[in-house]
């Protein structure tokens, strides 16, 4: 069976920014920001994407290329591996399960306050309204509709479905949310807004460090969807032609502009209405700001644009999740993929309703199963970049790269091989002792953490970092 093919560099990118803005930047963007700090999340967001989240998404695209298949046979055949096999079916199929089982509830949300939004039935009591839809029913009924319409997406294949879609969608989620952005600057009282989103506060960043650096390494996994092998899947398309490394800094630098560009829509329109920032946590996209919309002149219609963004940005990602899956099934079995994406469709319709109708089974895997997934995925992907594939990911690398590329190639390697798998790992130790009442001093874990990287290490099969 021969192997889909993006049409266009332009196509790619757009898909892959699209799959990383998604709800990871305009859901969980600023309730996380509001939550930690303001300035003091956003500034380490924006140095952890930078010197941690690139690369990694690097080590993705490397592998995905190098290998032109799924996650889970790239793994495989590259290291010829029953080991990374199964560190793939986990780490890849399983987190993408575990990823769009209660991704869909959120788009079924969405789905509901975009048509909603013409008649402006949640305007008048918000919190009232998505209490009547978040959980049961409605919540099954609307994760249907959003999965049936990422469906009828992946059907399309890459070219006429995932890459043409995607063209559409990305650049008018920029233009909708400058539009957006600029309106919200010219309310009355949005200045602190900008005050909180902008103005460093360096005595809440020493205060809270550790917490703050847990929040804004998981959310750069989180948007620059890496972790679940998306960027694997969608870099199996591509053609020797294209600079991973410019490619994957284009993509972190979109990613990261249309992120910002959501906390200067969303917090200066907080501030105008009077809507303390992080109020509602999870739920403030569907409750605070709705309630925001609902003071405001022409509230209806300013919200309609808004959800439509919101909507637009939750299914370019989750044609990547449902794409990975549907890759392996072709990949793998040689499965039709339109059978393939129905019947992985139908799946998730029923895996999704338990999320719909059990409101504890959608935090545990929405608030704490999924980072800890996210984290130990990017730490094995790019443990294999650098210590499986070696000169191979180098090759990789500097494919059409040119001498920038030649020249920070070592460097790369290095980071990926060592330091960002460390800060990970660290990173997670730190999420996960206290969840046991252990409770380390910051010097203790990173001991830990170089100690278990060692020991990691020292498993591969072949050395590749300092071959």
């Amino acid at each position: 069976m021969k192997r889909e093919r993006w049409q266009t560099r332009t196509g790619f990118i757009l898909a892959a920014v699209g799959n990383a803005v998604g709800l990871g930047n305009i859901w969980r963007f600023p309730w996380m920001t509001a939550q930690n700090g303001g300035s003091a999340f956003l500034l380490l967001y924006l140095v952890i994407v930078l010197l941690a989240g690139v690369p990694a998404l690097l080590g993705e695209l490397v592998i995905g290329r190098r290998a032109k298949r799924n996650p889970v046979t790239a793994l495989s055949s590259l290291s010829d591996s029953r080991a990374w096999r199964i560190g793939g079916l986990v780490f890849s199929i399983g987190t993408t399960v575990v990823l769009l089982s209660f991704y869909s509830v959120v788009g079924g949300w969405i789905v509901r306050y975009f048509i909603d939004s013409f008649s402006g039935a949640y305007l008048g009591s918000p919190a009232e309204y998505f209490s009547k839809i978040d959980f049961g029913m409605a919540a099954f009924a609307a994760q249907a509709v959003f999965l049936i319409a990422t469906a009828v997406i992946v059907i399309g294949g890459i070219q006429r479905g995932i890459e043409l879609a995607t063209k559409l969608m990305v650049p008018t989620i920029a233009v909708l949310l400058v539009s957006l952005a600029l309106w919200a600057g010219m309310l009355p009282g949005s200045g602190g807004g900008y005050n909180f989103y902008l103005q460093f506060d360096w005595v809440y960043l020493q205060n809270n460090f550790l917490t703050v650096l847990n929040a804004a390494a998981g959310q750069a996994l989180f948007t620059l969807s890496v972790g679940a092998g998306g960027m694997i899947t969608y870099a199996s398309y591509l053609d020797e032609d294209r600079s991973l490394p410019v490619d994957a800094a284009t993509i972190g630098i979109l990613n990261v502009a249309l992120g910002v560009l959501v906390g200067l829509v969303v917090f200066p329109l907080q501030f105008a209405i009077g809507v303390e920032p992080g109020s509602g946590g999870p739920g403030a996209l569907f409750v605070s700001l709705a309630g925001a919309f609902s003071k405001l002149p022409s509230g209806a219609v300013l919200s309609s644009l808004f959800y439509a963004v919101v909507l637009l940005a939750a299914l370019s990602s989750s044609i990547n999740m449902l794409e990975v899956v549907v890759s392996f099934l072709i990949d793998e079995f040689g499965v039709d993929r339109r059978r393939a994406t129905l019947g992985l469709t139908g799946m998730f319709v029923l895996t999704g309703g338990v999320n719909a109708y059990v409101q504890g089974v959608f935090e545990f895997l929405a608030f704490t199963l999924i980072n800890l997934l996210l984290y130990l995925g990017i730490t094995s992907f790019l443990l294999f970049c650098a210590w499986v594939l070696g000169k191979q990911a180098i090759e990789e690398y500097t494919t059409s790269g040119g001498p920038v590329a030649d020249a920070t190639a070592p460097l790369w390697l290095a980071g990926v091989g060592v330091v960002i798998p460390l800060f990970l790992i660290f990173t997670t130790l730190s999420v996960i002792l206290p969840l046991f009442n252990v409770h380390l001093q910051p010097a203790w874990v990173i001991g830990l953490s170089g100690i278990m990287i060692t020991v990691l290490i020292g498993q591969l099969r072949r050395p590749g970092l300092f071959a």
